[in-house]
């Protein structure tokens, strides 16, 4: 049984001095957080990684070096390209395409269906897509109504 030792989980230490466990996930084989909620048939990529507190839905996408910081939520049917950072407690709707390289801040909040294209650059605490919403749909996503 030569064959090369496959890593099941990881143990890192982050700033605060914690250890921060991950496991493989079964489909791609990316790094997902002890602490995080990720469907059985999204897609995370072998050298993407999703933190403690962070949702992936189901069929969604996670690309090669993509990063879902913690108490992110990516929704059903999104697509997360190459190298992207989703910044912490940010929320992507269901069926978004964001594109590689691209950079969002922390507490975005993306609408459905939205398409990012590369490198787009999205700051902090901003709305895309998300102005035509109504109540009960804001509501629903934990956004003030």
């Amino acid at each position: 049984m030569g064959g090369a030792l496959v890593r099941k989980n990881i143990d890192v230490e982050v700033e605060t001095g914690v250890i921060e466990k991950y496991r493989r996930h079964p489909n791609g084989n990316g790094w997902v957080s002890a602490k995080a909620r990720v469907a059985p048939s999204a897609f995370i990529s072998e050298t993407a990684y999703i933190e403690s507190g962070a949702q992936v839905g189901r069929d969604a996408w996670v690309g090669p070096g993509s990063w879902i910081d913690h108490d992110a939520i990516i929704l059903d049917r999104v697509f997360v390209g190459q190298n992207v950072h989703i910044g912490q407690g940010s929320l992507v709707d269901r069926g978004a395409h964001l594109g590689s390289h691209a950079r969002i801040g922390r507490d975005v909040r993306i609408g459905a269906d939205v398409r990012l294209e590369r490198d787009t650059r999205v700051p902090d605490s901003t709305d895309v897509g998300f102005e035509t919403l109504g109540a009960s749909a804001r509501r629903a996503h934990g956004l003030a109504a």
